[in-house]
């Protein structure tokens, strides 16, 4: 490896040399010493007189908790980096043009599945992208249910690219509890048959390597939510994984897809479009929709004492109007496939009252969602 570096890095001693090295983490999983040989190499240039001709070094990675842990001062590369640049995927409206979608109700379904990642198009699934809303459930088939595809197993590769998860299974176990509804660190330990306690260091895990996020709720300071960070590994979990064994039988993608549609619409579907639409309030929406400039969009829990229950809200936006900030500016309810009335504006005007907030009401349909403000 030193024989190596040295060969790359006297490269620059002849012209000006960028040195990318993609997907570090499984190179030096192979060789650990790497780090501090790179760290090495780098400083003797770095101090030498032609230190001006010293190669650029692009280190590039998609495992977040190694990459993010090069720059952590326990690193050899520490106080080395010029450039930490997290890439991240295209939002929602932007994946709906990669991918040629007019349709808003099937864009959001196709990211429901497959998110935001560029290359799940064209090498995970072939460029093939649904012909139009009727085409959704035979791509199912032909894409993330279809076992040549290299897309079906990408949720899993997810998981193994990490290398701080070395008990596969119960972070299998923890994403599944999530992809089944389950947000609170309680709520996941008693879907896995675990103690609070023994999952609080796979969720530590999981929130660096970017696999979930952690929401605060809104209006109760103590509570948290978790939620899984990839659209792939939400559907994989929910969808694919609890009747793998079925793949394998002729007609099983059918099969699979026929029984798992409900699942899909209900945990996966539903979720995802209740985050689209806080999306939309954080990056497309005209500030003026809400009288102020959002500045923290999540979700929260309202107690109703009188009624001996709690009112879950899907959308709670909070901002800036003049010198205040941090004001509540509006709430709101996401469903997905279902036509709001009454009932639900009546439900929000009593969420209003138990805050003693102002009520307005907007509607937002898939219309706006992708191409309006």
């Amino acid at each position: 490896m030193d024989d190596a570096l040295e060969l790359l890095f006297n490269l620059a001693a002849e012209r000006p040399t960028t040195i990318v090295i993609d997907e570090f983490p499984y190179l030096a999983r192979s060789s650990p010493a790497l780090p501090s040989l790179l760290q090495r190499a780098v400083g003797v240039r770095r101090d030498a007189a032609h230190h001006s001709r010293h190669p650029r070094v692009l280190l590039c990675g998609s495992a977040m908790s190694f990459m993010g842990g090069l720059l952590s001062g326990t690193s050899p590369l520490y106080g080395r980096a010029s450039l930490n640049l997290v890439v991240y995927s295209p939002d929602f409206r932007q994946a709906a043009e990669f991918w040629g979608i007019d349709d808003p109700r099937l864009a959001a379904l196709v990211h429901a599945v497959v998110g935001g990642t560029p290359a799940y198009r064209r090498e995970f699934v072939g460029d093939d992208t649904p012909a139009d809303f009727d085409d959704f459930d035979d791509w199912i088939g032909r894409t993330v249910l279809n076992r040549m595809r290299p897309i079906h197993s990408e949720a899993d590769f997810l998981l193994a690219s990490e290398p701080d998860l070395r008990d596969r299974s119960l972070y299998h176990s923890v994403l599944a509890a999530v992809a089944d509804g389950n947000n609170t660190s309680g709520g996941i330990a008693s879907a896995v048959g675990r103690k609070a306690t023994d999952i609080s260091h796979p969720l530590t895990v999981l929130r660096k390597c970017g696999l979930l996020t952690v929401e605060p709720d809104a209006f109760r300071g103590n509570r948290t939510a978790y939620r899984i960070a990839e659209p792939l590994i939400a559907f994989h979990h929910a969808v694919v994984r609890p009747q793998a064994a079925f793949l394998a039988r002729p007609g099983g993608a059918a099969k699979v897809w026929e029984r798992g549609q409900h699942t899909f619409l209900s945990k996966v579907v539903g979720p995802h479009f209740e985050r689209l639409c806080r999306e939309w309030v954080s990056w497309h929406a005209d500030p003026e929709t809400f009288g102020g400039l959002p500045i923290d969009v999540t979700t929260g829990t309202v107690p109703d004492p009188a009624a001996h229950t709690s009112h879950e809200v899907d959308v709670v936006v909070r901002g800036a109007v003049g010198q205040d900030q941090g004001i509540l500016l509006s709430i709101g309810e996401a469903k997905w496939n279902k036509v709001m009335d009454v009932r639900h504006l009546e439900r929000l005007r009593r969420i209003l009252d138990l805050l003693t907030a102002r009520d307005e009401v907007i509607l937002v349909d898939l219309q706006r969602l992708y191409g309006g403000a």
